[in-house]
């Protein structure tokens, strides 16, 4: 799973991207309402961990905002304020579950678990991502070539995961920074190209139709409809 903290407290968001990041998910961390709101509105994380108290936007403006904008991922709420008038306002604000500082974070992990199974994926969202020969299922995280398995990189797997999200739809090197790598700056490196070498070597070596294409002086593409 791809999982967004949302969290001003820099030492409680590294804690939980970390934890989260040695149990198998992919996690990133925005650390104002604003960030979050932005990083959360792109649609591409299968459930959001927001703090109720943020600077820049409150937590509960920010999944009514979401809400708002019709994005429906999955927000577990995590406040120091916890009693009952408090998690009735946080889940009327559109969250779907509640948890109380201080919590344990086997009790976080279980109910991040509970959300993901009651979610019903939508067509534009779905558990898996077919483009040609390639199937990429998300929940487990495994990618196959009509029907060859192709082990993957953590970074690897985000990577084609965004890909295969916009297949058919050239993806500049800026959108794989802000969305792969998390950088709103060019760190003037060939990260991108190291990765995509990689990427296509696992997935295209000795096959006649290449399905990962460079768009010459644009970005890169999955080729939704390669046979």
């Amino acid at each position: 799973m791809r999982l967004l903290v949302i969290e001003d407290d820099r030492e409680t968001a590294a804690f939980l991207v970390k934890s989260l990041r040695e149990v198998g998910h992919v996690a990133d961390a925005a650390h104002n309402g604003l960030d979050g709101y932005a990083m959360a509105r792109d649609g591409a994380y299968d459930v959001l961990i927001v703090d109720r108290m943020l600077p820049k936007l409150d937590g509960l403006s920010l999944i009514g905002g979401l809400r708002e904008q019709k994005v429906e991922t999955p927000v577990l709420i995590l406040s120091a304020l916890g009693q009952v008038d408090d998690r009735v306002k946080g889940l009327r604000a559109g969250g779907d579950d509640y948890l109380a500082k201080p919590y344990s974070f086997s009790e976080l992990l279980a109910r991040i678990e509970v959300l993901m199974r009651r979610r019903q994926p939508a067509a534009s969202d779905s558990a898996a991502y077919r483009a040609g020969p390639l199937v990429l299922d998300r929940m487990s995280r495994t990618l196959s070539r009509a029907g060859r398995d192709i082990p993957l990189q953590p970074r690897e797997f985000r990577l084609i995961e965004y890909l295969m999200k916009h297949a058919g739809q050239v993806v500049t090197r800026t959108m794989l920074l802000e969305h792969v790598w998390d950088y709103h700056f060019d760190p003037q490196t060939n990260v991108i190209d190291v990765h995509i070498s990689r990427l296509r070597a696992k997935i295209d070596k000795g096959e006649a139709e290449p399905c990962l294409q460079t768009v010459r002086g644009a970005g890169y593409m999955i080729r939704d409809g390669a046979r």
